[in-house]
């Protein structure tokens, strides 16, 4: 090979790795995560842990968005309300906007005006449709959803079905979200360990990838936190988020 073919050679490898390089990136910008969060405001979450779950969401808000210790940022964000007062109420779903620039203390303080545990039913069904219309309206189909919803797990039954029975589980519906997405995972976090597996092994679903955090467990997080160390400073706390929260679930788990 002479010398004139061999610098041509090395020219053009070197332009495809720069090009590489150049396409990787945005892809790997465009490959950020929309994520959805609800609340759970009925009356029941608030007796077994909405205060709790409400100020460790604060910071789990904050943190995502100003990607602290690691979390990753998402692209999209919407949080709103699982209830209602009856069966497939319209429910509102903040965007981003309401909370990029606050502090933890601050989303804190919006959450517990905008979402008040008043509700009677906790309706998840209405819930994930509504996640399904928002991803498809705003064409948020080609990159990865992530739903957490914080909420002690128990569904409402539908009329005719006894409330905690096996019927109440299969009747949560997760059609709208099995193929919405290249890889759509749903999250949830403070149910107790009984209803979490009512979950694993009783609601249908083929291509949603499910994961639970106890109750117990959730209640841990307050102990990662250092006293006098500001959000950015909270290492062991985003830590523990990563590990146990945003663990990446895999398909049929």
């Amino acid at each position: 090979m002479n010398r004139r073919v061999l610098i041509g050679l090395l020219v053009g490898l070197a332009a495809a790795g720069v090009g590489g390089l150049a396409w990787a990136e945005p892809r790997e910008r465009a490959a950020r995560q929309t994520l959805f969060i609800g609340l759970d405001t009925s009356g029941s979450f608030q007796r077994a842990g909405y205060d709790d779950a409400l100020s460790f969401l604060a910071l789990y808000i904050h943190g995502h968005l100003e990607g602290l210790g690691g979390l990753q940022r998402p692209r999209d964000l919407f949080v709103a309300a699982v209830g209602g007062r009856q069966t497939d109420e319209p429910k509102a779903f903040r965007p981003l906007h309401d909370f990029v620039g606050k502090s933890a203390a601050q989303i804190e303080a919006d959450l517990r005006v905008w979402f008040p545990p008043t509700d009677t039913l906790t309706d998840f069904n209405a819930f994930f449709r509504r996640v399904a219309q928002i991803t498809k309206e705003r064409n948020l189909l080609l990159r990865p959803v992530t739903i957490l919803i914080v909420t002690d797990g128990v569904p409402d039954p539908a009329p005719g079905v006894e409330a905690g029975s096996p019927a109440a589980y299969r009747a949560i519906d997760l059609a709208p979200l099995e193929y919405l997405a290249r890889r759509v995972t749903l999250r949830l976090a403070y149910p107790s360990p009984p209803v979490a597996e009512r979950w694993r092994t009783l609601v249908p679903r083929q291509r949603v990838r499910l994961w639970t955090v106890d109750d117990v467990v959730m209640k841990g997080w307050r102990a990662q936190l250092l006293p006098d160390a500001d959000p950015a400073g909270q290492e062991r706390l985003w830590k523990w988020v990563r590990e146990n929260v945003d663990f990446r679930a895999r398909r049929g788990t």
